[in-house]
Protein backbone atom coordinates (compact mmCIF):
# COMPACT_ATOMS: atom_id res chain seq x y z
CA UNK A 1 0.00 0.00 0.00
CA UNK A 2 1.42 3.39 -0.97
CA UNK A 3 1.41 6.37 1.37
CA UNK A 4 -1.35 7.97 -0.69
CA UNK A 5 -3.44 4.79 -0.45
CA UNK A 6 -2.92 4.66 3.31
CA UNK A 7 -4.07 8.24 3.66
CA UNK A 8 -7.28 7.66 1.71
CA UNK A 9 -7.94 4.45 3.64
CA UNK A 10 -7.58 6.23 6.99
CA UNK A 11 -9.85 9.08 5.94
CA UNK A 12 -12.49 6.66 4.68
CA UNK A 13 -12.42 4.76 7.98
CA UNK A 14 -12.86 7.90 10.09
CA UNK A 15 -15.62 9.24 7.85
CA UNK A 16 -17.53 5.95 7.82
CA UNK A 17 -17.45 5.49 11.60
CA UNK A 18 -19.46 8.68 12.17
CA UNK A 19 -22.79 9.26 10.40
CA UNK A 20 -22.33 13.03 10.70
CA UNK A 21 -19.52 12.84 8.14
CA UNK A 22 -21.58 11.15 5.40
CA UNK A 23 -21.47 14.24 3.20
CA UNK A 24 -17.71 14.69 3.39
CA UNK A 25 -15.86 14.31 0.12
CA UNK A 26 -12.18 13.45 0.06
CA UNK A 27 -10.30 16.37 -1.56
CA UNK A 28 -8.01 15.79 -4.51
CA UNK A 29 -4.81 17.40 -3.31
CA UNK A 30 -2.54 15.49 -0.95
CA UNK A 31 -2.08 18.45 1.37
CA UNK A 32 -5.83 18.92 1.73
CA UNK A 33 -6.21 15.19 2.39
CA UNK A 34 -3.55 15.40 5.11
CA UNK A 35 -5.36 18.31 6.69
CA UNK A 36 -8.67 16.43 6.59
CA UNK A 37 -7.12 13.34 8.16
CA UNK A 38 -5.54 15.38 10.95
CA UNK A 39 -8.81 17.23 11.55
CA UNK A 40 -10.73 13.96 11.83
CA UNK A 41 -8.15 12.63 14.27
CA UNK A 42 -8.25 15.82 16.34
CA UNK A 43 -12.02 15.81 16.85
CA UNK A 44 -12.34 12.04 17.32
CA UNK A 45 -13.29 11.00 20.88
CA UNK A 46 -11.14 8.40 22.66
CA UNK A 47 -12.87 5.31 21.33
CA UNK A 48 -11.39 1.96 20.25
CA UNK A 49 -10.37 1.40 16.64
CA UNK A 50 -9.76 -1.79 14.68
CA UNK A 51 -6.38 -3.47 14.52
CA UNK A 52 -6.40 -2.91 10.76
CA UNK A 53 -6.83 0.85 11.23
CA UNK A 54 -3.91 0.94 13.67
CA UNK A 55 -1.74 -1.05 11.28
CA UNK A 56 -2.40 1.38 8.42
CA UNK A 57 -2.19 4.47 10.65
CA UNK A 58 1.11 3.38 12.19
CA UNK A 59 2.62 2.69 8.77
CA UNK A 60 1.42 6.06 7.51
CA UNK A 61 2.71 8.02 10.52
CA UNK A 62 6.03 6.16 10.45
CA UNK A 63 6.63 7.24 6.86
CA UNK A 64 5.59 10.80 7.69
CA UNK A 65 8.02 10.74 10.61
CA UNK A 66 10.88 9.71 8.34
CA UNK A 67 9.87 12.29 5.74
CA UNK A 68 10.11 15.09 8.32
CA UNK A 69 13.41 13.75 9.60
CA UNK A 70 14.45 12.73 13.10
CA UNK A 71 16.92 14.55 15.35
CA UNK A 72 18.61 12.65 18.14
CA UNK A 73 19.03 14.36 21.50
CA UNK A 74 22.40 12.65 21.87
CA UNK A 75 23.64 14.57 18.81
CA UNK A 76 22.77 18.01 20.18
CA UNK A 77 25.75 19.98 21.51
CA UNK A 78 25.36 21.04 25.15
CA UNK A 79 25.12 24.74 25.85
CA UNK A 80 25.91 24.10 29.52
CA UNK A 81 26.71 20.87 31.29
CA UNK A 82 23.66 18.62 30.92
CA UNK A 83 21.62 21.29 29.10
CA UNK A 84 20.92 21.77 25.37
CA UNK A 85 19.02 24.45 23.49
CA UNK A 86 17.35 23.45 20.22
CA UNK A 87 14.99 25.22 17.87
CA UNK A 88 12.68 22.95 15.89
CA UNK A 89 9.70 20.63 15.87
CA UNK A 90 9.61 18.69 19.14
CA UNK A 91 7.73 15.84 17.44
CA UNK A 92 10.91 15.07 15.46
CA UNK A 93 13.13 14.57 18.53
CA UNK A 94 14.46 11.12 19.35
CA UNK A 95 14.60 11.36 23.14
CA UNK A 96 13.71 9.28 26.15
CA UNK A 97 10.81 11.68 26.70
CA UNK A 98 9.33 14.89 25.37
CA UNK A 99 7.04 17.10 27.41
CA UNK A 100 3.54 17.96 26.24
CA UNK A 101 1.88 21.14 27.51
CA UNK A 102 -1.52 19.57 28.05
CA UNK A 103 -4.92 20.84 29.16
CA UNK A 104 -6.81 19.71 32.25
CA UNK A 105 -8.67 16.94 30.41
CA UNK A 106 -5.30 15.47 29.34
CA UNK A 107 -7.02 14.25 26.16
CA UNK A 108 -5.29 16.51 23.67
CA UNK A 109 -6.56 19.41 21.61
CA UNK A 110 -9.92 18.88 19.90
CA UNK A 111 -9.65 21.96 17.65
CA UNK A 112 -8.93 20.74 14.10
CA UNK A 113 -5.33 21.41 13.06
CA UNK A 114 -4.78 23.86 15.92
CA UNK A 115 -1.21 25.16 16.13
CA UNK A 116 -0.68 24.28 19.80
CA UNK A 117 1.95 21.74 20.86
CA UNK A 118 -0.75 19.50 22.36
CA UNK A 119 -2.36 19.13 18.95
CA UNK A 120 0.96 18.55 17.19
CA UNK A 121 2.03 15.80 19.58
CA UNK A 122 -1.27 13.93 19.51
CA UNK A 123 -1.47 14.21 15.71
CA UNK A 124 2.02 12.77 15.19
CA UNK A 125 1.58 10.08 17.84
CA UNK A 126 -1.73 8.64 16.60
CA UNK A 127 -5.10 7.86 18.12
CA UNK A 128 -3.51 5.57 20.72
CA UNK A 129 -2.21 8.54 22.69
CA UNK A 130 -5.69 9.93 23.39
CA UNK A 131 -6.86 6.45 24.37
CA UNK A 132 -3.94 6.09 26.80
CA UNK A 133 -4.68 9.49 28.32
CA UNK A 134 -8.35 8.58 28.64
CA UNK A 135 -7.37 5.48 30.61
CA UNK A 136 -5.32 7.63 33.00
CA UNK A 137 -8.17 10.07 33.48
CA UNK A 138 -10.75 7.35 34.08
CA UNK A 139 -8.57 5.91 36.83
CA UNK A 140 -7.92 9.37 38.28
CA UNK A 141 -11.58 10.37 38.22
CA UNK A 142 -10.97 14.12 38.02
CA UNK A 143 -9.29 16.74 35.87
CA UNK A 144 -5.52 16.85 35.88
CA UNK A 145 -4.27 19.49 38.33
CA UNK A 146 -1.79 22.12 37.21
CA UNK A 147 1.82 21.43 38.16
CA UNK A 148 1.66 17.63 38.10
CA UNK A 149 2.86 15.18 35.42
CA UNK A 150 1.74 11.92 33.84
CA UNK A 151 3.62 9.55 31.53
CA UNK A 152 2.45 7.58 28.50
CA UNK A 153 4.08 5.71 25.67
CA UNK A 154 4.88 7.82 22.61
CA UNK A 155 3.49 5.42 19.99
CA UNK A 156 4.43 6.82 16.56
CA UNK A 157 6.68 9.61 17.80
CA UNK A 158 10.45 9.04 17.63
CA UNK A 159 10.76 9.53 21.41
CA UNK A 160 10.05 6.70 23.86
CA UNK A 161 7.60 8.46 26.17
CA UNK A 162 5.49 11.57 26.47
CA UNK A 163 5.24 13.44 29.76
CA UNK A 164 2.00 15.39 30.05
CA UNK A 165 1.84 18.42 32.31
CA UNK A 166 -0.74 21.17 32.76
CA UNK A 167 0.69 24.64 33.23
CA UNK A 168 -1.03 27.59 34.87
CA UNK A 169 -3.41 29.73 32.82
CA UNK A 170 -2.36 33.36 33.28
CA UNK A 171 -4.71 36.33 33.15
CA UNK A 172 -2.78 39.57 33.24
CA UNK A 173 0.44 39.48 35.27
CA UNK A 174 1.53 36.09 36.68
CA UNK A 175 0.80 35.62 40.36
CA UNK A 176 3.12 33.93 42.83
CA UNK A 177 0.85 30.88 42.59
CA UNK A 178 1.28 30.90 38.80
CA UNK A 179 5.06 30.96 39.21
CA UNK A 180 5.01 28.13 41.75
CA UNK A 181 2.78 26.00 39.53
CA UNK A 182 4.99 26.52 36.49
CA UNK A 183 8.09 25.54 38.44
CA UNK A 184 6.17 22.49 39.67
CA UNK A 185 5.48 21.47 36.06
CA UNK A 186 9.20 21.29 35.31
CA UNK A 187 10.06 19.65 38.61
CA UNK A 188 7.26 17.07 38.32
CA UNK A 189 8.35 16.10 34.82
CA UNK A 190 11.99 15.75 35.86
CA UNK A 191 11.10 13.66 38.91
CA UNK A 192 8.77 11.42 36.91
CA UNK A 193 11.37 10.95 34.18
CA UNK A 194 14.06 10.11 36.73
CA UNK A 195 11.78 7.73 38.63
CA UNK A 196 10.94 6.03 35.31
CA UNK A 197 14.62 5.36 34.59
CA UNK A 198 14.92 7.90 31.76
CA UNK A 199 18.20 9.65 30.99
CA UNK A 200 17.09 12.64 28.96
CA UNK A 201 14.05 14.84 28.50
CA UNK A 202 13.02 17.63 26.11
CA UNK A 203 10.83 20.48 27.36
CA UNK A 204 8.57 22.66 25.27
CA UNK A 205 7.83 26.20 26.49
CA UNK A 206 5.12 25.30 29.00
CA UNK A 207 2.22 27.76 29.44
CA UNK A 208 3.66 30.43 27.14
CA UNK A 209 1.26 29.83 24.25
CA UNK A 210 -2.48 29.50 24.77
CA UNK A 211 -2.02 29.86 28.55
CA UNK A 212 -0.39 33.33 28.20
CA UNK A 213 2.52 33.06 30.65
CA UNK A 214 5.02 35.77 29.61
CA UNK A 215 7.83 34.08 27.71
CA UNK A 216 10.81 35.68 29.41
CA UNK A 217 9.60 35.07 32.94
CA UNK A 218 8.52 31.51 32.07
CA UNK A 219 11.95 30.76 30.61
CA UNK A 220 13.70 32.11 33.71
CA UNK A 221 11.59 29.83 35.92
CA UNK A 222 12.26 26.89 33.60
CA UNK A 223 16.03 27.38 33.62
CA UNK A 224 16.25 27.93 37.38
CA UNK A 225 14.10 24.88 38.14
CA UNK A 226 16.01 22.60 35.77
CA UNK A 227 19.41 23.73 37.02
CA UNK A 228 18.32 23.25 40.61
CA UNK A 229 17.13 19.72 39.86
CA UNK A 230 20.32 18.77 38.01
CA UNK A 231 22.46 20.01 40.88
CA UNK A 232 20.53 17.89 43.37
CA UNK A 233 19.84 14.76 41.29
CA UNK A 234 22.20 13.09 38.81
CA UNK A 235 19.70 10.63 37.32
CA UNK A 236 18.86 12.89 34.38
CA UNK A 237 21.88 13.26 32.12
CA UNK A 238 20.56 15.73 29.55
CA UNK A 239 17.75 18.29 29.39
CA UNK A 240 16.76 19.96 26.14
CA UNK A 241 14.98 23.30 26.06
CA UNK A 242 13.05 23.10 22.80
CA UNK A 243 11.84 26.35 21.27
CA UNK A 244 9.90 27.00 18.10
CA UNK A 245 9.93 30.79 17.82
CA UNK A 246 12.92 33.09 17.35
CA UNK A 247 11.80 35.24 20.27
CA UNK A 248 11.97 32.25 22.66
CA UNK A 249 15.29 31.20 21.16
CA UNK A 250 16.79 34.60 21.96
CA UNK A 251 15.39 34.55 25.49
CA UNK A 252 16.94 31.17 26.28
CA UNK A 253 20.23 32.09 24.62
CA UNK A 254 20.51 35.11 26.90
CA UNK A 255 19.61 33.09 30.00
CA UNK A 256 22.02 30.27 29.17
CA UNK A 257 24.85 32.40 27.85
CA UNK A 258 24.83 30.98 24.33
CA UNK A 259 26.30 32.96 21.48
CA UNK A 260 25.15 30.55 18.79
CA UNK A 261 22.04 28.48 18.14
CA UNK A 262 21.61 24.77 17.56
CA UNK A 263 19.04 24.23 14.83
Amino acid sequence: MTQQERLRCLIQYLVMENARYNGIRIPRSTEEQKRLFRSLMNVRPPEPVTDEFLKVQDAYLAEERERKGVVSVSDLPPIQEGICLWKGDITTLRADAIVNAANRTLLGCFVPCHRCIDNAIHSASGVQLRLACQHIMEEQGRDEPAGAAKITEAYNLPCRYVLHTVGPVVEGEPTETDRMLLASCYRSCLELAADSGLNNIAFCCISTGEFHFPGKEAAKIAVETVKGFLRADDRIQRVVFNVYKDTDLQIYRELLGDNQCSH
